[in-house]
């Protein structure tokens, strides 16, 4: 099997749902045991439960809050209860959205914490026992908000960049360790069910401006992560993928429309 996984211990942040939820799911049919971590615990019980009854295996563990001593309790515990930690995926994040005028520090704070800090710390806390291993993955949900702008994001897009450097800095001091540290970037990704981007009115909107004609789905980013979590892609570190449909590579929604004669 491409991409096998069988007996390897992965750790997802924010797989209650979405895009994180396909994350999970993607390894553990690959063959990993999967501790799924999110903010609300019955979200990530009902993604371990659904996994457990197709015979996979999985498990939930809370979310402890981005304090450094608590991810790092978090890891420990994610190790000892399987005696080791192959990939470690960070996949929570979120934006409370504000224009830079009325952006407050608590806004700040919030995208800073869960986007960045965290990650910061749970690499920080994985380390040690994957270099112990010789072997590792740890990987990041990014956005391609890190590199375009979106109105009322500017602080998103911040943490996002930050993110984006970390995993090179990161990748650099570990490289020779057996341990990778990669990316991906998501563009629009259709959220079923929840939010503006679930309504059929809003993705079709959206999609005009998208090359390919259409939103993303969760499994097009977890597609990605499986790749860069597997033995495959060893020789791949520091680095972010886009999965964006082609978003970002016109100038200006302009260009779409000139392209496909769109109106």
């Amino acid at each position: 099997m491409a991409f096998d996984l069988s007996g390897q211990i992965a750790l997802v942040t924010g797989g209650g749902r979405g895009i994180g939820a396909a994350i999970a799911t993607r390894l553990a049919e690959h063959g990993a045991h999967v501790t799924i971590v999110n903010r609300t615990a019955e979200a990530a019980q009902a993604v371990a439960d659904a996994l457990c009854g197709r015979g996979l295996s999985a498990g939930t563990l809370p979310w402890p809050g981005s304090e450094r001593a608590a991810l790092k309790g978090l890891v420990d515990e994610a190790v000892g209860g399987k005696g080791r930690l192959d990939i470690l995926v960070h996949n929570a994040g979120g934006c409370p959205w504000a224009g830079v005028e009325e952006l407050t520090e608590s806004q700040l704070a919030d995208a800073l914490d869960i986007n960045l800090r965290a990650f910061i710390w749970l690499v920080q806390a994985a380390i040690p026992h994957m270099r112990r291993q010789e072997y590792g993955r740890l990987l990041v949900t990014s956005s391609v908000s890190a590199r375009v702008a979106m109105g009322g994001g500017a602080h998103y897009s911040a943490a996002k960049a930050a993110v984006n450097a970390f995993t090179r800095g990161a990748a650099f001091e570990v490289a020779r360790d057996g341990i990778t540290v990669n990316g991906v970037e998501p563009g629009f990704i259709a959220k079923p069910g929840r939010g503006t981007l679930s309504t059929p009115e809003k993705q079709a909107e959206i999609s005009r401006y998208v090359p390919m004609g259409r939103m993303g789905e969760a499994d097009d980013i977890a597609n990605a992560m499986l790749y860069l979590a597997s033995r495959e892609a060893k020789y791949v570190t520091g680095q972010t993928l886009i999965v964006d449909g082609g978003s970002t590579l016109p100038e200006t929604g302009y260009a779409v429309e000139n392209q496909w004669g769109l109106r």
